[in-house]
């Protein structure tokens, strides 16, 4: 299991990822899920993967090594394609093709071929822009309305993205607001762990602003930690008691 989460906002784009993989409990490791290929002055795509751990491996060798485009038979990789859409469509093709080396194989092994990224970035002068590609290499894009996208364990971060987050949300508060919902899934999914990766992003920076490790003795996060914990108690408890429990509770 894992969570990462991708924001895009009218000031940029925050990536979030996690570290953790499990094959058991008593089987845990610590693996890079948030890679970054940047040109500064050019372009800044960074990558988050969650599923089948040796499927993204070989899915990202394949992006990093290249993968021929049919139409004009070169060898394209994340630091050559000309567009995000096309970058989008090489993270696509690149799962089909892992699929085609590995996937009977494993299906017949009754291991699931189980895959998804978010792909987020800015190619030259062209809008900045984030998706989410599945493991058929199909892939679905972020919009004004839906501004972030997550993969891996959703469920315990999205209900705090749903209500802060919107287009206009500040680069910074996107960040804050993406460590909380990472936060928050740390705290009650135990295939989440630290450290974690983030990298923000100005819209036409062409570079990565922040790209940064946060580990278990981070005093930042443990403080965001604590005060966001002290933040909900504070509003539950100034949130008056139901009326129909009077003369009752």
């Amino acid at each position: 299991m894992t969570y990462c989460v991708g924001v895009l906002v009218k000031e940029g784009l925050v990536m979030i990822a996690d570290t953790r993989t499990n094959a058991g409990v008593d089987n845990i490791a610590t693996f890079r899920k948030l890679h970054t290929f940047e040109v500064p002055g050019d372009r800044v795509i960074s990558l988050a993967t969650a599923g089948n751990l040796s499927v993204s491996q070989t899915a990202f060798s394949l992006l990093t090594e290249g993968i021929e485009d049919t139409e004009t038979g070169r060898m394209e990789t994340l630091l050559t394609v000309p567009t995000m859409s096309k970058a989008a469509h090489l993270v696509g093709n690149a799962i089909r093709q892992v699929y085609a080396i590995d996937g009977i194989e494993m299906e017949k092994h009754n291991m699931s071929f189980d895959v998804t990224m978010l792909l987020g970035g800015q190619i030259g002068h062209a809008p900045m822009r984030l998706y989410q590609v599945y493991s058929a290499g199909n892939a679905i894009e972020a919009t004004v309305d839906t501004p972030f996208l997550q993969i891996g364990e959703p469920k315990y971060g999205k209900p705090i993205l749903d209500r802060a987050v919107t287009y206009g949300t500040s680069l910074v508060e996107a960040l804050k607001l993406g460590l909380i919902s990472m936060d928050s899934t740390l705290k009650s999914n135990l295939g989440v762990g630290l450290p974690i990766d983030i990298l923000v992003s100005k819209r036409d920076s062409l570079a990565a602003g922040v790209n940064y490790r946060i580990q278990d003795d981070e005093p930042y996060f443990r403080d965001l930690r604590e005060s966001w914990s002290a933040a909900l108690r504070a509003a539950h408890q100034a949130i008056p008691h139901p009326p129909y429990t009077d003369g009752f509770l």
